[in-house]
């Protein structure tokens, strides 16, 4: 059996020069795109762990803090509260035995390689009664930082 070709249409059998280097150009265009997502993806995929990390270095260190008394002054388990009408005077010494909130202003530490933690203690008011506004801030060495901020009320 043989096949007749037409003078005026020949028989196709591949590709032109031109469709291929067009379609090598297209491929190549969607595959930096893909390769750049997927690069981003990469760079970022430690990210959530890193951030775990300093939040769970941070909750830490507020956690000790915030278990302390609120003053030298205060007695065991809080009741009188310094600076009551029945209770001692707050005295708000700064001594480095770090038995109360005030003792950690300005506290820094190195928890892990690559992370740093600074604490401060401020005194304050909320809606009248004192209050003392602890903030922890870790940091990487990236430059990335986290802050906590909570409040030790005198209670």
């Amino acid at each position: 059996m043989r096949i007749k070709h037409s003078a005026a249409r020949p028989l196709q059998l591949g590709v032109t020069l031109i469709e291929l280097v067009v379609f090598i150009v297209v491929i190549s265009i969607a595959l930096v795109a893909v390769l750049a997502v997927y690069q981003q993806s990469i760079i970022n995929s430690v990210d959530p762990i890193k951030r775990i990390r300093m939040l769970e270095l941070a909750q830490a260190q507020m956690d000790r803090v915030i278990a302390l008394r609120y003053d030298e002054a205060t007695p065991s388990g809080g009741i009188p509260a310094c600076n009551s009408v029945s209770g001692p005077v707050c005295n708000n010494t700064t001594e480095p035995d770090l038995d109360d909130v005030d003792d950690y202003n300005g506290f820094s530490d190195t928890p892990a390689v690559g992370y740093s933690r600074q604490v401060t203690v401020t005194n304050t008011t909320l809606d009248g009664a004192q209050a003392k506004e602890i903030n922890v801030v870790v940091s990487s060495t990236d430059g990335e930082s986290l802050t906590l901020t909570s409040y030790r009320v005198n209670f």
